[in-house]
């Protein structure tokens, strides 16, 4: 995959930096214990993989844990720089590297972790099953792996990806517009469905709702779901079986249904 067709996940993540305050914060941790079923990380490590602003690797170490944070993208890098900087204790490790899932002598590198966490990013590498394999080998025995992939629609991510391949093709200043365009398109739709089920049609509680998921950004996220790419999908079971072959056992799914977006998954690694 070459850069030009590669969308700039880190230059958004700098952009969404700038609304990033402790009440999302706090959602984040919120959302990382409900994941994991873990009220603390403390005594554990926390491997981030392709942690993008940095937001949840602030939250596991926030709740305890050693935290190795990576990614592929320079800006994203300096976007986790920039949170532990601002946000992170001096107290705990915290330690991030620039480089790819995909990159078999730095993942060799990192050792291995109780928690490795990739949500909404191996799906982006270009080679979705191998980062998967190579992401899942980094966690200890009685340890978790914790991934969200996107969800695979059918002829819907067929179109999405065609989305994402005309942002991608046009030139910066006209990528905003095309932004607008499609999400203003969709928004359109989910105001209707409100308003057919006798709901407020304007979308501030959805957004609202977005903010306390994970502590994120509508604006940016569509941003980065209308031009991420590289983009792959994938059906709950072809994520499921691979990894039940390895010997993992899957401990909490959630899943969009038919819907767009990521299924997460939770699964843990059993003494062999």
């Amino acid at each position: 995959m070459t850069e030009e067709a590669r969308f700039a996940f880190g230059k958004n993540w700098q952009s969404f930096l700038a609304s990033l305050d402790e009440d999302r914060i706090d959602q984040a941790m919120i959302s990382l214990r409900q994941l994991l079923g873990l009220e603390t990380l403390e005594g554990k490590r926390f491997m981030d993989l392709g942690c993008g602003s940095g937001l949840f690797s602030l939250a596991a170490q926030r709740l305890g844990a050693e935290v190795i944070s990576i990614d592929y993208d320079k800006f994203s890098v300096a976007c986790s720089e920039e949170l532990r900087k601002r946000f992170g204790s001096e107290s705990q490790q915290w330690d991030i590297k620039e480089g790819s899932v995909l990159d078999s002598v730095l993942m060799q590198s990192l050792g291995t972790a109780d928690i490795v966490y990739s949500w909404g990013v191996l799906h982006h590498t270009g080679a979705m099953s191998r980062a998967i394999s190579m992401a899942s080998e980094k966690t200890r025995q009685n340890g978790l792996f914790c991934l969200a992939i996107y969800n695979d629609q059918g002829g819907a991510s067929r179109r999405w990806l065609r989305i994402k391949q005309i942002y991608n093709a046009l030139p910066t200043w006209l990528r905003f517009v095309w932004v607008l365009m499609v999400a203003g398109t969709y928004e359109c739709k989910f105001a209707l469905a409100r308003l057919a089920r006798f709901r407020n049609p304007l979308p501030f509680r959805d957004w609202r709702a977005k903010r306390q998921d994970r502590g994120m950004s509508a604006w940016h996220d569509w941003v980065d779901w209308i031009g991420g790419l590289p983009f792959e999908v994938a059906k709950p079971e072809e994520i499921v079986v691979p990894l039940r072959q390895q010997g993992f056992v899957l401990d909490n799914l959630r899943t969009v249904g038919s819907g767009w977006g990521c299924n997460e998954y939770v699964f843990s690694r059993p003494p062999t």
